[in-house]
């Protein structure tokens, strides 16, 4: 194949990753982050150095899917961005789409401070938990995914998961949240 033809096909692989992973991207880096315009610069940073890395990310995959790869790259820069920033996620209550149908005032109200306390329970989690937890509840990862994006083995991975619920169950009981 002739280096043209080769890059051709390379930008073409990357176009299909880029299309069917920018949700994902986008969903950690928000979640991570806690504001869109911040998110949205994450995913961006995390193309641009997937597509940097990229023909050598295919060799070594061996076939295996990508998304492990990209979410760890948004997750190094997500790390980055919290070590320049030194602030914590605060995810505004509007842009998390709670309601998904008609409820009425009450439901409504207790919906948004369930909602409330979870988020602020899973941002005083320990990072490598709340990492889990997004990755798991968020993106919908299975353990073998997850463990490749923190580079942990699968066995640990469910400990991690598992250590994460319970914790912050053990937190919302504790806030009178039951």
């Amino acid at each position: 194949m002739d280096e043209v033809a080769h890059r051709s096909r390379l930008d073409s692989d990357f176009t299909e990753l880029y299309r069917s992973h920018l949700r994902d991207v986008y969903s950690y880096a928000y979640y991570r982050i806690g504001n869109h315009h911040d998110a949205e610069d994450i995913t961006e940073q995390t193309f641009l150095q997937a597509y940097r890395h990229f023909e050598r990310a295919q060799l070594e995959s061996h076939g295996r899917p990508l998304r492990p790869w990209l979410i760890r790259i948004a997750h190094n820069l997500a790390a980055n961005y919290y070590r320049d920033r030194s602030r914590r996620p605060q995810i505004p209550l509007e842009d998390a789409a709670l309601v998904s149908a008609l409820h009425d005032t009450e439901e409504l109200v207790q919906g948004r401070q369930r909602l409330k306390d979870v988020l602020e329970g899973v941002a005083k989690l320990p990072e490598d938990r709340r990492e889990a937890l997004i990755m798991r509840f968020s993106l919908g990862m299975d353990n073998k995914e997850i463990a490749r994006a923190l580079d942990r083995t699968e066995g640990a991975t469910k400990v991690l998961i598992h250590r994460a619920i319970k914790q912050l169950e053990q937190g919302l009981k504790e806030g009178g949240d039951e």
